[in-house]
């Protein structure tokens, strides 16, 4: 059910950059959903709570944003993904990602976060250069 937006509110992410990978904090995954529909923007979300290992969380981002079947399931093919092909299919309004419990254990280590951070970072940075909102929220488990 569409739920208006009451002008006597804060429009949804006031004050969030329009390009930026950020920790989820304050915000609920709902509200989130809401703000992207409210702006009309692409609403990708991947839980990586049963995620162990970097194979999983690829697979996991994979399967739960639908990316193509030749997705490589490597962190250049998920920014490959991420940017151009979507680039090319046309116009793109903006997006907002959320990356809900990704691991924090030995088998996915900081350097393994921060990689794939990294990746949305870099895909943050793509669409700002192209005056597209991207932006993503995570959490770690």
């Amino acid at each position: 059910m569409d739920t208006p937006i009451r002008h006597d509110q804060e429009p949804p992410l006031k004050g969030v950059r329009s390009n930026i990978v950020q920790s989820i904090r304050a915000y609920r995954v709902s509200d989130l959903q809401e703000a992207a529909q409210g702006l009309g923007h692409h609403f990708l979300y991947a839980n990586l709570a049963e995620a162990q290992s970097k194979q999983d969380v690829l697979d996991l981002i994979g399967a739960q944003f639908t990316l193509p079947s030749h997705f490589g399931k490597n962190f250049d093919a998920l920014y490959d993904c991420m940017t151009d092909p979507l680039h090319k299919s046309g116009p793109q309004p903006g997006f907002i990602v959320v990356l809900e419990q990704i691991p924090a254990h030995v088998k996915f280590d900081k350097e393994a976060r921060e990689q794939l951070l990294d990746i949305f970072r870099d895909t943050a940075d793509y669409w700002g250069d192209r005056k597209i909102p991207f932006r993503c929220f995570y959490s770690f488990r």
